[in-house]
């Protein structure tokens, strides 16, 4: 786990997608041209640039869930 995530109070649903969910947040930086220091320390970029990168993520887990919607999957009951 990266310094700070420690502190984070945010709990994922399903734990196992954790890395799934650092490699996609890398990528959506990226394709936005923000560079996340190599310590995954993110307290000292922008705010603007975090939720930039957090909007990101969200269109494409929804456009992931919108496919597999089109598709005929279920979703998880709650």
């Amino acid at each position: 786990m990266a310094k700070g995530q420690e502190r984070s109070s945010n709990q994922l649903l399903v734990p196992e997608a954790g890395q799934a969910l650092d490699q996609l947040k890398f990528e959506m930086a990226t394709q936005l041209g923000i560079q996340i220091p190599q310590d995954g320390y993110m307290g000292f970029i922008a705010s603007r640039d975090n939720g930039s990168i957090g909007g990101h993520i969200t269109r494409h887990l929804v456009q992931i869930a919108e496919q597999q919607l089109a598709g005929g999957a279920k979703l998880p009951q709650a």
